[in-house]
């Protein structure tokens, strides 16, 4: 868009700007360093002055720091020099007043000193914000800067910056500002499912994106935190889609509870709003896509205000998030009894599962009498994970170990490690002998991790209770013992050009043994509490599981702290990376039914193999693995839960597993049946018939969940019309007919209507058989026979969205981004849950 477009608005923002900067919130602590400067530099009237003249904070190193200077132009003016190290080094700031802090950091390599090729961490006491952050993709007269929000709980905040072996680390500027500790509340509303999340107070925070929605780019001048806000024009789905809107920022009403320092006027004086959109459907959304890292957590916050119309209660509309509807029926002016009265609303839910995106959509409520909706501004944030980490698994005391300093405090130091080490020690051996007696008992030992049998009496013993009996890994079936050495040699020290996969649990490579097999090995994170129960959930399965249609579990590794389990590698990948999202050859319809029929079968021996059956609780296409024959395989057990016994119809338990896929009755009651597995191979089916995501938010809003949309084409007697391009014309329609049918009835909207996944199976095969059947009839030019369906067409920002295989094998266009689902588990979306 023109500047012209926004020229009145700048115009306004100028007049404003000395008015409103009287009222400033003023922070108690005001660090702006210019890291190397020998003098002041001023930037968007600010004033950076040199990190070797202030005495409010310290600068401490191993080594003595290197200092560049550019001599040509640079991007800004804290870009003019930069402190380089080559070991680690701290920046220690003196904190006036506790709380929240940002910290921002600003990066750029000066050319010719080779800054690009600089690896390094940076922790601060709790947090990790970089792990071994470089610059290898970075490109030119480009700079970074990285804001991050941080409760400092002491009196002093450190900042460390360790470079990775043999390289180095550099930073032109810093930032360390107090903001309002109410900025971020300690609660906000959970989605997927609906729950509220508390302890926010307690975690940090990076940002990922600030839009001003229908409005310029706000600077620091524009506002009282300093804040940049982004024009959201290029994160539009459909440009023509939204129309800009703005009001005098003057007219804003500002309230008691609600102050400019949550956003600017500004914002709330710009936005997008459907009205006179350049749409003929006003069936539509808007929709915002951003790329987001799947591995975490987002703290979404929506900034809206009433500023187009001209009475109360006209404006209702819907606001959704990923494939949540966050708010229905939003009626802004019923919330803030005015017009023209901004208002904001906190959520935490995680990228979607079908991309690494993060969707934020608007959309009118069916019955409103005025069809539009509103969005003033965003502000989308990652939370850190478990091991209080913003980037990676690791936890501080996981990446720093700092060496002793020649001062005066070693002795101090030398006492409390050798009181450390003696506490240690001690504790060590009250632990032998707690494991020695429970090894007379049982004649075997099992690390601290490993939960009860699946079936049995035995209490399971962790890190803090070890006073249970305990169960050996040989004894439950899990293969050959590895060594770590040999799991070491297999991954080549756990290489990232083998990484398959992240995720709550830890992570996943690929794998060569020394016989030439290939393996996937999932190595877990002890110190990520949802993804160790997880971790556990699947060994107890897998003990007792095995089957043609299930991955197969090759061997383990318990060597010291180590959690690792070893299975078969699948060739082909996830089914979904052969159905959309990736350059792959299409499947045929006789695949596709081959590949049902054997995840049918998989799942038909989880209900029925055990004495009590197995509910595996995350079906869905990435965790159906294909081999090198195209065999379909089940994989990640670690949402499954032990069915009901004979005496009950039910297990009550927590909402988990994927949306999209989640069976509605489960979700409304809590209450789980094999009949929940069904409703999820019902959407797999339909996935695999049309070849595109379970939820596409994106879409019209009566095309977003595939099972809706399908199940209607199929009642209407019309589901040819909506099949996969790739399959007009090959598939009979007597095979189709049975496949819908049977697709219908296991999404049925309650459980008793449902097929048992016996039934399924069988269905299948007849479907199978009806193909292969024609096949042998049909004359030679039976087009007439077969099915002139209309293909789906582009499927937006998801055509790029694969699940992660074999990098080998599979090229994405995503080829830089990191994995976001594994070849062999599910992706763990949400650090406590999925």
């Amino acid at each position: 868009m023109s500047f012209l477009n926004y020229l009145p608005f700048v115009l306004v923002l100028v007049s404003l700007y000395f008015h409103q900067s009287s009222s400033s919130f003023t922070p108690t602590d005001n660090y702006l360093i210019a890291c190397g400067s020998s003098q002041n530099i001023t930037y968007l009237g600010q004033i950076y002055v040199p990190d070797s003249t202030q005495s409010s904070f310290d600068l401490e190193t191993q080594q003595d720091s290197n200092i560049i200077k550019s001599n040509s132009t640079v991007p800004l003016p804290i870009h003019q020099s930069v402190r380089v190290f080559t070991s680690i080094f701290t920046y220690k700031f003196n904190i006036q007043k506790q709380g929240r802090h940002w910290i921002r950091l600003h990066f750029y390599p000066i050319p010719g000193h080779n800054l690009t090729s600089a690896s390094f961490t940076i922790v601060t006491e709790n947090f990790v914000l970089l792990n071994s952050y470089s610059f290898k993709n970075y490109k030119d007269y480009k700079f970074i800067s990285k804001e991050y929000l941080i409760n400092v709980t002491s009196n002093t905040l450190l900042l460390n910056f360790i470079p990775s072996n043999n390289s180095l680390a550099f930073i032109n500027a810093i930032d360390v500002i107090s903001v309002p500790d109410e900025l971020i509340p300690d609660q906000a509303t959970g989605l997927s499912p609906y729950h509220p999340v508390t302890g926010l107070s307690e975690l940090a925070f990076e940002t990922v994106y600030r839009l001003n929605m229908g409005g310029p780019k706000l600077t620091p001048q524009n506002d009282t935190l300093g804040r940049i806000w982004e024009n959201d024009e290029k994160y539009l789905h459909v440009n023509s889609s939204a129309t800009h809107v703005s009001v005098n920022p003057s007219f804003v009403k500002y309230t008691q509870d609600l102050t400019p320092e949550i956003a600017p006027n500004w914002v709330y004086a710009t936005a997008q709003t459907m009205g006179e959109a350049n749409v003929a459907d006003l069936n539509f959304n808007v929709t915002w896509v951003l790329p987001v890292d799947p591995n975490f957590a987002y703290f979404v916050r929506v900034h809206l205000c009433d500023i187009v119309s001209k009475s109360l209660n006209t404006l209702v509309f819907n606001l959704y998030i990923n494939s949540d509807n966050a708010y229905a029926d939003l009626d802004l002016s019923s919330l803030t009894g005015s017009l023209d009265e901004p208002v904001y609303k906190d959520f935490v839910t995680n990228s979607t599962d079908v991309s690494n995106t993060l969707t934020v959509s608007v959309g009118p409520e069916s019955d409103a009498d005025d069809v539009n909706a509103i969005l003033n501004g965003l502000e989308i944030l990652k939370i850190s994970n478990e091991a209080r980490s913003l980037d990676g698994v690791n936890a501080v005391e996981d990446l720093v170990v700092f060496p002793a300093k020649k001062s005066k405090k070693i002795g101090v130091i030398l006492v409390a490690v050798l009181g450390t080490a003696a506490v240690v020690i001690l504790m060590g051996l009250c632990y032998c002998c707690v494991v020695g007696h429970g090894s007379r008992k049982t004649g075997d030992s099992k690390p601290s991790w490993f939960p009860p049998h699946l079936y049995g009496n035995s209490v399971t013993m962790t890190k803090t209770t070890m006073t249970a009996s305990c169960i050996s890994l040989a004894s439950c079936n899990l293969g050959r013992n590895f060594s770590f050495q040999e799991i070491l040699e297999a991954t080549n020290k756990f290489d990232e050009s083998l990484l398959l996969g992240v995720g709550g649990f830890g992570r996943v490579y690929k794998g060569t043994m020394e016989d030439g097999t290939l393996v996937a090995v999932k190595r877990g994170n002890p110190r990520s509490e949802q993804g160790l129960a997880e971790f556990r959930t699947e060994i107890e399965m897998l003990s007792k599981l095995r089957h043609r249609h299930l991955v197969s579990l090759i061997g383990y590794c318990d060597e010291g702290s180590e959690m690792i389990l070893i299975y078969e590698y699948m060739a082909n990948g996830p089914l979904r990376s052969h159905l959309y999202g990736t350059n792959l050859a299409s499947l045929s319809w006789k695949q596709r039914l081959e590949i049902c029929i054997g995840a049918a079968r998989g799942l038909h021996y989880l209900h029925t193999g055990a004495s009590q059956g197995i509910i595996h609780r995350d079906v869905k296409t990435t965790n159906i693995l294909l081999d090198e024959n195209f065999v379909a395989k089940v994989a990640d057990f670690g949402l499954s839960k032990t069915g009901p016994a004979l005496d009950q119809t039910h297990v009550s338990t927590a909402v988990k597993g994927s949306f999209g896929y989640l069976d509605p009755e489960y979700f409304r009651r809590q209450q789980l049946t094999e009949k929940s597995d069904v409703y999820s191979f019902g959407v797999v089916l339909m996935e695999i018939l049309c070849a595109r995501p379970a939820l596409n938010p994106v879409l019209p809003r009566d095309q977003v969940n595939i099972a809706e949309w399908a199940l209607k084409w199929q009642r209407n007697g019309n589901l040819d019309q909506i099949i996969d391009g790739n399959l007009v014309g090959k598939v009979n329609p007597a095979s189709l007919k049975k496949y819908g049918e049977t697709a219908e009835k296991c999404l049925a909207e309650y459980g008793a209507d449902r097929l048992s996944m016996g039934d399924v199976l069988w269905n299948l095969e007849y479907v199978l058989q009806l193909e292969e059947t024609s096949a042998l009839v049909e004359p030679e030019d039976s087009s007439m026979n077969h099915i002139q369906g209309i293909g789906l067409g582009q499927l937006g920002p998801f055509d790029n969205s694969v699940s992660m295989v074999d990098r080998d094998k599979f090229k994405t266009d995503n080829e830089g981004e990191d994995a976001a689902t594994s070849g062999v588990f599910s992706q763990l979306l949400h650090p406590r849950g999925r």
